[in-house]
């Protein structure tokens, strides 16, 4: 990244502005894919959560702060820097959903029942439907909930989650 800022930098002291135009693209490419495999690490770790969730009929506080956290970082990670655009719109989630669900099922099957399923038992066990309906509707709370509001919306989610039925009960 210094090599292409350095060459940023002569492509426009020398009047070469094609070039620098060129670079810029290129520069901005990199910077998306950047963020787009971020935000698909998170997509990973709350999909695993929701495996979890799903096979073992349960929802531990570490889960649910797992849960919100990718939640919390996609939300920031995927508005753009003019705040006002999405680098994933909310229609287009299933693709990313779908190739981020084959990971989580190996990485699942680590963690699920304290390893005992292979990644295709575990594929046979976990209903994936539900689970993209269940990660479709957390990342949709993203777009229509600020920051402070989307912390509240999660919580009430977790009261839909096997589980997680006395989760907003106060004590």
């Amino acid at each position: 990244m210094t090599q292409e800022l350095t060459d940023l930098r002569n492509y426009i002291l020398e009047g070469r502005y094609d070039d620098a135009l060129s670079l810029l693209d290129e520069l901005e490419g990199m910077s998306k894919k950047a963020i787009l495999q971020t935000i698909e690490s998170f997509l990973i770790r709350l999909l695993v959560h929701l495996i979890k969730n799903q096979v073992e009929q349960r929802l531990t506080n570490s889960w649910a702060a797992s849960i919100r956290d990718s939640i919390l970082k996609i939300q920031s990670l995927n508005l753009k820097e003019n705040q006002t655009s999405y680098y994933i719109k909310p229609e287009k989630w299933d693709s990313y959903l779908e190739t981020a669900f084959e990971d989580a099922i190996f990485t699942g099957s680590v963690e699920v029942a304290n390893g005992a399923y292979k990644p295709a038992q575990l594929m046979r066990i976990v209903d994936q439907t539900q689970i993209i309906i269940i990660a479709n509707k957390l990342l949709n709370l993203t777009y229509s909930h600020a920051k402070k509001a989307l912390r509240d919306a999660i919580s009430e989610e977790f009261s839909q989650l096997p589980g997680g039925e006395d989760w907003n009960l106060s004590v």
